[in-house]
């Protein structure tokens, strides 16, 4: 088929270029021109789009700033999305398409805003809401691996727009992945109630981690292995290893518009501002061992992983730049060390947070990863684990498991 993708930027053209290996004919336009060999680059929109079968939309609907979960933000006013973008390429895509195309947008927005902001711009064309699952660092995979295809029409119909998208990503999907279809308004609450329930988990099983710290005689691990296996009620083994908390540029800053959601709809309660205050808790307590053990030494404080997952030079919603800002506050600037954002080889004597953990990360790939420093580290150095994964036997340096505190 020919594809549009309008927006190529570090999640649209992994995207794009995916569904160009399935044989599609992609094309891509994005404000900032993107080098690729699989996707041919437009000049505008119209170039992008005026011959296209499936045009997708995959631009960001950015936050402020200041809400992007690297300082406390439970404090805040909360703020829905900026949709400014996102209206404007539809505005533009919807004058040069025509009812034989189909307008597809993948960006995530809160319940009820296509039905508000959206659907009356679109007047040319047919129009599809389709979030996708992605995260930074598997892009690819995730596109053609997804646990689900969420496919939202105006009415929740399965046939029609959404046959026609269904057909098409079974020329792409490499899984088999089940189609949830449903209304506009059901698939953009699938996909933000999706993403907190994956930071309430985060949140709940890194509270386990806070008791075990604080009452002894408790392996986190233990505690989370058997609710993870506990798949008949309430689980399953996803996200069910305490560590570091839920960051990127998705999941903190849906919980932030999901509380204005909830002020906006006079909900009476807010479960999403008790998610993103526990979640900034337990990062001032990871913090406050750090400082503990720094000041018990007199070494420095070395957070070893700066950006938000391994792999990847994003630090949107870093949980590492949370700890670094609880540290700061009480009189400890730690140094930053990762090899794509913060690059250092050392060598350290320091309390050192073992931030990154790539075969916890991307376990659900099925691949294995060998846990590597950033830097040489010194004898004597302290390594404060919170994925306790990182050898103990060893006489070089001591290390804490953060969350085991069996005797």
């Amino acid at each position: 088929m020919k594809i549009g993708f309008i927006g190529t930027g570090k999640l649209g053209m992994p995207c794009a270029e995916a569904i160009a290996d399935k044989g599609h004919d992609l094309k891509g336009y994005d404000i900032v021109k993107q080098e690729s060999k699989k996707v041919v680059s437009c000049k505008d929109i119209y170039t992008c789009v005026n011959d296209r079968d499936i045009v997708f939309i995959a631009v960001p609907t950015p936050h402020d700033l200041a809400y992007d979960g690297r300082e406390p933000t439970a404090h805040l006013e909360p703020k829905d999305f900026s949709y400014e973008t996102v209206i404007e390429c539809i505005i533009e895509a919807n004058k040069h398409m025509n009812k034989t195309q189909l307008l597809v947008l993948i960006s995530t927005v809160l319940p009820g805003t296509t039905r508000r902001e959206f659907a009356h711009l679109i007047t040319n064309t047919r129009f599809v809401y389709n979030p996708y699952l992605i995260a930074m660092g598997s892009v690819s995979w995730d596109m053609v691996n997804p646990e689900m295809v969420m496919i939202g029409t105006e009415d929740g119909s399965k046939t029609g727009d959404a046959k026609e998208l269904v057909d098409f990503y079974e020329s792409v999907m490499e899984n088999n992945p089940r189609y949830e279809v449903g209304t506009w308004d059901e698939c953009e609450c699938i996909k933000v109630f999706y993403n907190t329930f994956i930071s309430a988990k985060i949140g709940l099983v890194n509270m386990i981690q806070d008791v075990a710290e604080k009452q002894g005689n408790i392996n986190v691990d233990v505690v989370t292995n058997a609710l993870a296996n506990s798949d008949k009620r309430i689980m399953g083994p996803q996200y069910m290893t305490a560590g570091m908390g839920d960051g990127g540029a998705c999941h903190p800053r849906d919980n932030i518009a999901l509380r204005y959601m909830a002020q906006e709809l006079g909900l009476g309660y807010d479960l999403f501002d008790s998610i993103m205050h526990a979640r900034e808790i337990q990062a001032e307590n990871l913090a406050n061992r750090l400082v503990l053990e720094a000041k018990k030494t007199d070494l420095p404080i070395i957070i070893h992983g700066v950006a938000y997952k391994p792999d990847v030079p994003y630090k949107d919603g870093s949980y590492s730049l949370l700890i670094e800002h609880y540290c700061k506050k009480m009189g400890y600037n730690p140094i930053l060390v990762d090899p794509y954002t913060h690059p250092q080889k050392g060598p350290f004597k320091a309390v050192v947070l073992l931030a990154h953990s790539s075969d916890i990360t991307y376990k659900y790939m099925g691949k294995s990863h060998k846990q590597e420093l950033y830097c040489t580290l010194e004898e004597g150095s302290i390594i404060v684990d919170p994925w306790r994964s990182y050898p103990k036997n060893q006489k070089k340096y001591k290390v804490i498991h953060y969350g085991n505190t069996r005797n």
